[in-house]
């Protein structure tokens, strides 16, 4: 078993912080602070010098980075290895995921792959794009799905789907009455928009920005960090939003919400992240494979209820 003294080691130094360190690996900040005292203990030195403007790496701790970051990548391939000795995929599966991918595209998924193989027990965790990579980086969480591109050179990003985005508005809001929408006509009402560090937030800044538009271009008048939150607020007219199609099938089907595309449309790729590592466990390979394989079936699917509905 891995010694947990330094897989917070690991995080406290990535993060600079004992209490960031603590929210990425799901424990308390006294709980980060002790198991490192114990390390510094057992090397009878200090490995952060701690200033009230934050903590930095001492001579000791940045030797102690470089082989602890071996020693993580070592560890996830020996266990690969000895796991693939079995015929079949079992054990634990952490997956991190994005809401709106969490939401509406990986309950189907997990259910099928949990037909498939019973022996494996699925962990899914749910948090915005930024979070995700950062914990998978972490190696707290064994993949991840996320909405935009991760920026992260230690993880390994492979496209599994299209996914548009669309307007979407109450029945009595004037935007419900068009067919398209250009964004100078959205920069004319108020606008409900995700939160900082939300894949889908990046992929409409990059938009905006890409159109010669600053992001602050549209008139935010609130902000949520889930779509459900997004579709309830919006639903009561006060503004409109920009969501995955997926995420508003249900209300556009009982007529709580109207959708309407993008001129020019706003296309963007949901991927899965892991670490980059020369073997991993069975059971995370057969389910990226898998889920890739059914995501972009879905997408397709998507795509073809797209043009018979225009």
């Amino acid at each position: 078993m891995l010694d947990r003294r330094l897989q917070v080691f690991h995080a406290v130094a990535k993060h600079r912080s004992f209490t960031k360190a603590a929210d990425a690996l799901c424990t308390t900040q006294p709980a980060v602070t002790f198991q490192i005292h114990q390390l510094e203990d057992h090397f009878n030195t200090r490995l952060f010098d701690r200033a009230s403007g934050g903590i930095a790496l001492t001579p000791a701790g940045i030797i102690a980075v470089e082989y602890v970051q071996q020693i993580l990548a070592l560890y996830a391939e020996l266990d690969a290895r000895v796991k693939d000795l079995s015929e079949q995929a079992v054990g634990p599966l952490t997956i991190g995921a994005s809401t709106t991918v969490a939401e509406f595209l990986l309950p189907r998924v997990l259910g099928e792959f949990k037909v498939h193989h019973p022996g494996v027990v699925p962990h899914l965790i749910v948090a915005n794009s930024v979070t995700v990579q950062a914990r998978v980086a972490e190696r707290t969480l064994d993949l991840g799905f996320i909405e935009s591109d991760s920026h992260i050179p230690t993880l390994i990003t492979d496209v599994c789907c299209e996914d548009e985005l669309q307007v979407v508005c109450a029945p009595s809001h004037r935007l419900a009455r068009c067919r398209e929408l250009a964004l100078d006509t959205l920069t004319q009402h108020g606008y409900i928009s995700r939160e900082s560090g939300s894949g889908t937030r990046e992929v409409i800044d990059h938009y905006l920005k890409k159109a010669g538009l600053p992001p602050d271009s549209l008139q935010v008048i609130m902000e949520a960090t889930s779509p459900e939150a997004l579709k309830g607020l919006v639903a009561t007219g006060v503004g409109f939003a920009i969501v995955s199609r997926a995420a508003a099938d249900k209300e556009v089907r009982l007529g709580d919400l109207v959708r309407i595309p993008l001129a020019p449309p706003l296309i963007r790729h949901l991927s899965v992240v892991y670490p980059k590592e020369r073997m991993h466990p069975k059971v995370v390979t057969e389910f990226i494979s898998f889920a890739k394989e059914r995501l972009a079936a879905s997408g397709t699917t998507e795509d073809r209820a797209a043009a018979a509905e225009h």
